[in-house]
């Protein structure tokens, strides 16, 4: 068999065209590139092209001290960067021996399930955008604004909030700051109904996703696919509950891992829409605990220059995008000797391979949205 790279025109009947999706073109998310080879309307293989945003972070790590590479790791999943600076703290702290004061802990705990549900609600809004319905993401960011407006002022950004340290957080809560937390939570619930109707409730969403890219429980594994997606397929794993950290271990009656066995385009929508209710639930929680704690410390205090001794260890996360993973290496200087990072998207995007090979091209965009994914989380 012969391939033939086509442009403008047409190919012989008895050759494939290998079709060039991205790294510039409206179908992909950002500058990520897909190589289709076609029989047809019919996808025979797909090989994701990455590495157009590699920036070197890893590389960077290494020539940061340990304040330092927090503001580097909130920066590859733009959309989780509390939780990504939340991997290398605890990957340090356990580095260190270190004990985190309970109110940290709490405070962490909450923030982080803040942010799940600002990640779960670009995709709950986005997703639907690219099968043709624009509603949902005027809702979307809507929803996303009450919660940004909380976490802006707790930590001065939008984006990157920079507010973990080694030790614990930035500072402690502006005065008055858990109730206008509790109404945001509040008022972006009584609002998440409108997915449920808007969306899952649209013949047509359902008609583009049911069924379509069935991603099986043993491609999940061999791929080392995590998070939503996964569960999606049936895999039941959740490190907030499997592995607790952080205050998990104190929340298991409120923590609800979401799943479901279809392993298509539209299980993975639910779970991202049933793990943002359950996020809620648990900021509740973290909310009612952190109005019975006495006043007390946020942080430690550390020396002017933090060392970390000689060794190494491994801290993950159960990140809004699924697991993430960090190898610390000390050689007992005030900059890692290496620091690995193992991203959700980076994993979870190499399914491609195995679930775009036999669909239809006008599937293409349906099956890549609903991996949920972020450029920079896969190019690090």
């Amino acid at each position: 068999m012969t391939e033939t790279t086509v442009g403008i025109g047409g190919a012989a009947e008895s050759t494939d065209m290998v079709l060039n999706i991205g790294p510039q073109h409206p179908s992909t998310h950002g500058v990520l590139r897909l190589r289709l080879v076609l029989d047809g309307e019919r996808i025979q293989h797909a090989e994701p092209v990455i590495g157009y945003m590699h920036r070197g972070a890893e590389k960077l790590f290494e020539a940061r001290d340990y304040r330092q590479i927090i503001m580097l790791a909130n920066r590859h999943d733009w959309l989780s960067a509390f939780s990504n600076e939340l991997g290398v703290v605890l990957g340090v702290e356990r580095m260190l021996g270190m004990e985190v004061p309970e109110r940290a802990v709490w405070t962490r705990t909450l923030l982080a399930e803040l942010n799940r549900v600002l990640n779960h609600l670009m995709f709950l809004g986005s997703y639907p955008l690219e099968l043709g319905g624009i509603t949902p993401v005027f809702h979307a960011f809507r929803e996303r604004e009450e919660l940004q407006t909380v976490m802006e002022e707790i930590s001065g950004g939008r984006m990157h909030y920079m507010f973990n340290r080694v030790g614990g957080l930035k500072e402690d809560l502006p005065a008055g700051w858990l109730g206008r937390a509790r109404h945001a939570v509040a008022q972006v619930r009584s609002r998440m109904p409108v997915f449920d109707d808007l969306v899952l409730g649209n013949e047509i969403f359902r008609g583009r996703t049911r069924g379509i890219g069935v991603l099986s429980p043993e491609a999940v594994h061999a791929y080392g696919v995590s998070g939503p997606i996964a569960r999606a397929s049936g895999v039941d794993f959740d490190l907030r509950r499997d592995e607790p950290y952080l205050a998990y271990a104190e929340l298991r009656d409120t923590l609800r891992v979401v799943t479901r066995e279809e392993g298509d385009c539209l299980a993975r929508f639910e779970c991202l829409l049933e793990q943002s209710h359950n996020s809620l639930d648990l900021a509740d929680a973290c909310l009612d605990r952190l109005a019975e704690l006495a006043p007390g410390p946020i942080n430690q205090r550390l020396p002017k220059v933090l060392k970390a001794p000689e060794g190494a260890t491994y801290a993950w996360t159960e990140n809004p995008l699924g697991i993430n993973g960090y190898y610390l290496v000390s050689k007992g200087e005030k900059t890692p000797y290496r620091l690995k990072l193992r991203s959700a998207s980076y994993n979870n995007i190499q399914a491609l391979t195995e679930l775009l090979p036999g669909t239809l091209v006008a599937d293409m965009v349906a099956i890549l949205g609903s991996l949920f994914f972020v450029v920079g989380d896969i190019d690090k």
